[in-house]
């Protein structure tokens, strides 16, 4: 195995989520954005339907984007259960991002649906990778304020928001998740 080799599989291994709390206040460049959004355009998809969209939001966008969702918030919630602090909570997430980028699923009704969102799927992990090679933090949020965001992002009628992908750069060390034994999960035939 080459050095490369192996470097690209310790990436994959030690991959991890990594929340705005920890992300720094720095702008992630343009070209970076479109190179980690380039590596997710090569994601597999069955019968080429490339159904995965992105909407990024940066600078003023983060601004539109964390106001629009504590008022998604606001709407969605009983004045019984609202809290002023979740609001705010949820536009500091948006606000301590370099980046958040809106996953959008445009489905081309050739394949089955569960297929284009395992498409796109395999295009957020690109993604991760990708901005973690870079040594951007990310992670993938599926809050259920993108539900009511199609207007906002103006999506098309076979269009939907199925999750938020926050990007910052960090100081966090990368290490191995903790998981189950990979013999509970593997059973071999042969």
């Amino acid at each position: 195995m080459t050095n490369v080799e192996k470097e690209i599989l310790e990436l994959i291994k030690t991959k991890r989520s990594i929340f705005p709390a920890s992300y720094q206040n720095k702008t992630i460049e343009k070209a970076l954005i479109e190179e980690i959004l380039a590596c997710a355009d090569q994601a597999p998809n069955h019968k080429l339907t490339e159904p995965w969209r992105f909407v990024v939001f940066t600078d003023k966008g983060l601004d539109r984007l964390a106001n629009e969702l504590a008022s998604q918030y606001e709407s969605t919630t009983t004045p019984d259960t609202y809290l002023e602090k979740k609001s705010k909570s949820i536009q500091k997430k948006v606000l301590q991002s370099g980046a958040v980028i809106a996953i959008c699923l445009h489905e081309s009704g050739k394949i089955p649906r569960w297929e284009e969102i395992a498409a796109v799927a395999s295009a957020v992990q690109n993604m991760s990778i990708a901005a973690s090679a870079l040594g951007i933090g990310s992670y993938w949020s599926s809050t259920a304020l993108i539900n009511n965001l199609s207007s906002f992002l103006k999506l098309e009628n076979n269009e939907s928001c199925i999750g938020l992908f926050y990007m910052g750069y960090h100081d966090d060390d990368r290490k191995y998740g903790k998981r189950n034994p990979l013999e509970s999960k593997v059973r071999w035939e042969g």
